[in-house]
């Protein structure tokens, strides 16, 4: 099942997201999240945008949201996408069905452009955003260092109709 997060939901969210804090590239955040900062941030997307969860057996598994691209007003018709699972459910199609419903539900709202950023050289995430259409526009590099060594961004963007 997929819906919106909630305040509840802060928890899980920390525990899917601070494995990559502490393990991965996905994110460039070093330090785990707080469950209260958590809240904060579900709190502040949901006011503008959409924060979804993907729900199995009561258990929260993945999410993904739709934050500001950039703060200054003449932007406030983008957003970023991320996308997060736990660990072990990668690989079966969950990460596709949240962007899938968050893209129909942008659709709904004022959104004209979508960007999504991939770190490192993570082949499933650039695959996920290339199957819905996303154009590679933009590769960073060394713009992040973590672990000892830098990372290249790479930039997806989709244009609504």
């Amino acid at each position: 099942m997929i819906r919106p997060a909630t305040a509840e939901d802060a928890a899980r969210l920390c525990e899917i997201y601070n494995h990559y804090v502490l393990t991965d590239v996905a994110t460039f955040e070093e330090e785990p999240v707080p469950v209260e900062e958590m809240r904060q941030r579900i709190d502040d997307v949901q006011k503008q945008s959409v924060w979804l969860v993907y729900e199995d057996r009561g258990q929260v598994i993945g999410y993904a949201y739709a934050g500001k691209w950039k703060a200054r007003a003449a932007y406030r018709h983008s957003v970023e996408l991320s996308v997060y699972l736990s660990p072990d459910q990668q690989g079966q199609g969950i990460g596709k069905q949240l962007y899938a419903d968050l893209l129909r539900r942008l659709r709904e709202r004022d959104v004209h452009s979508v960007v999504g950023g991939v770190a490192g050289n993570n082949e499933a995430s650039m695959a996920l955003h290339r199957s819905f259409g996303f154009e590679k526009v933009a590769c960073f590099r060394d713009v992040g260092h973590k672990f000892g060594r830098w990372i290249d961004v790479t930039y997806f963007q989709l244009l609504l109709p």
